[in-house]
């Protein structure tokens, strides 16, 4: 299962395929994680050649509504604290994944993390969300089902 933008204008800042100037990432559902890759290029960097970590904390904030958003959940994040692990360099692949660590009606706690494709990890992030809206589960292909 895979989804590229989770609106009809296709504009999320960071999944959104006709936003110019996005990230473009693409999740998809594995077990009980969103995952996707993602390789930080020229204009996503801090210091030079090296990715910016307000981005990390975007990517690893969307694997987290896409984690949410495959079982139909609408949220908000409330509360996000990330640890970086080592710099990532411009160029190198990522792996970010997001995961349900805890869910009541009203809040669901998540752990997200991004590791190099070997397996290093170089950041990770736990983070509350608040529940708007609770839909059907969204089904292969992408629509909810």
């Amino acid at each position: 299962m895979e989804l590229s933008a989770r609106d009809k204008d296709n504009i999320c800042f960071a999944c959104g395929k006709d936003n110019p100037i996005g990230l473009k990432m693409a999740f998809r559902l594995e077990g009980e994680r969103a995952v996707a890759e993602f390789t930080p290029g020229h204009w996503h960097q801090s210091w030079n050649g090296v990715f910016h970590g307000g981005l990390m904390a975007t990517i690893l904030d969307e694997a987290m509504g896409y984690v949410l958003y495959f079982r139909g959940i609408k949220a908000l994040t409330a509360r996000f604290e990330m640890r970086l692990r080592k710099p990532v360099n411009t160029g190198q692949t990522l792996r970010i994944w997001a995961e349900i660590t805890r869910h009541t009606r009203k809040i669901i706690d998540c752990h997200m993390g991004a590791e190099l494709l070997d397996g290093t990890p170089v950041a990770e992030a736990t983070a509350t969300t608040w529940v708007l809206r609770r839909d059907e589960p969204v089904a292969p292909g992408g629509r909810a089902g």
